[in-house]
């Protein structure tokens, strides 16, 4: 997650100075046995434009048996990005030492959760052959650092919204023909989905479930109340969101031991499918109320979740990735970076578990 340096958008959109901090210095507890605020350990408050905390991040993940960071990437259209620095010095210093891919964040910024229900803030848009080219030239440059992750020779390149595309097979074998043209032997495209699923492999290469909906589209008796919570922060009449916002008067909240039982329980016996373990989840720094959170995150549970990944993979017969959400989503509450709780116990769990 690359938001933890000032860019002139958030300035202006949030106020001067805003980054992703902002919203986890200011989180409260919203109920009873609600842990808020989570501060950062070791590593602090970090700014990514400071190359010292690549380089500890980096040390950090590979002394616990991380291979690699999959680096959020946003391209809108026409040749603009975001969040580009910290991605961007990785790539002209050629540090850290350390694999990596990127991951096409193709959706379009709202305002959702900061508090401007149907507001556009960044509209994700796709223009045409010039403009697919111009963004895989950019990705060209990143897929030749011999850091980048390959598999069968080929670039990972995961697409968050496959279906967001306009006409997505169409779309994805015009980007394997570019890499083709450009050198590659192909790519290797995972797409990210939680519902059918299989349907994404008619054209991408491997599909990943990914946290927290691989968990919460499962829960039948949350849904009215996510539905709910969803109209009041999307309803453009005044007085709905109000009555909404105030019926909904606590986030839902799930057990972490029931995320770990229930874990890769609906995931095919295949290696088509990628295992992915969401380090814990509290989204309320974010969104406050209308938020989501895993009671009763400990080392341990998360330890127990990453041996299930790893025994999942050998029943498929693949040495298979197996993929964190996240290293330092901090607003979601879903890190392996050192908090004041734990310290550097959940990394610890997570290097024991993949040892194992």
């Amino acid at each position: 997650m690359p938001q933890f340096h000032r860019i002139p958008e958030n300035d202006e959109w949030w106020g001067e100075g805003f980054t992703e901090w902002t919203n986890v210095r200011k989180a409260k507890p919203l109920f009873k046995g609600h842990v808020q605020p989570i501060v950062p350990g070791e590593l602090g408050y970090y700014d990514l434009l400071d190359e010292q905390v690549y380089a500890a991040q980096a040390r950090m993940a590979q002394k616990h048996g991380i291979e690699g960071f999959c680096y959020w990437h946003y391209w809108f259209g026409n040749g603009k990005r975001i969040l580009e620095k910290p991605f961007n010095k990785v790539l002209e210093t050629g540090k850290p030492d350390f694999p990596f891919c990127l991951c096409w964040a193709n959706q379009s910024w709202t305002g959702v959760w900061h508090g401007a229900p149907g507001r556009v803030l960044m509209e994700q848009t796709y223009n045409g052959d010039e403009d697919m080219r111009a963004h895989f030239a950019f990705l060209a440059e990143a897929f030749r650092d011999p850091r980048y992750i390959t598999f069968n020779g080929r670039p990972v390149f995961p697409i968050y919204g496959v279906r967001d595309l306009p006409d997505p097979p169409a779309y994805i074998l015009a980007l394997r023909n570019l890499a083709v043209e450009h050198g590659f032997p192909g790519l290797h495209i995972i797409g990210m989905a939680n519902s059918d699923a299989d349907k994404l492999l008619t054209c991408c290469d491997q599909v990943m479930p990914f946290g927290p909906g691989d968990y919460l589209e499962h829960r039948p008796l949350g849904l009215l109340k996510r539905v709910l919570r969803r109209l009041a922060c999307t309803s453009q009449a005044d007085w709905l969101s109000d009555f909404l916002r105030k019926a909904m008067n606590a986030p839902i909240h799930y057990p972490f031991r029931d995320v770990v039982d229930q874990a890769f329980k609906d995931l095919p016996a295949s290696p088509d499918y990628i295992p992915c373990v969401t380090t814990g989840w509290d989204n309320t720094p974010r969104s406050k109320r209308r938020g989501v959170v895993f009671e009763g995150y400990s080392p341990e549970l998360l330890g127990e979740y990453v041996r299930k990944a790893v025994l999942r993979n050998r029943q498929v017969g693949s040495d298979n990735f197996i993929f964190f959400k996240a290293w330092n989503e901090w607003a979601e509450g879903n890190i392996l970076e050192p908090e004041t709780r734990f310290g550097l116990r959940p990394l610890e769990a997570v290097a024991a578990a993949l040892k194992d």
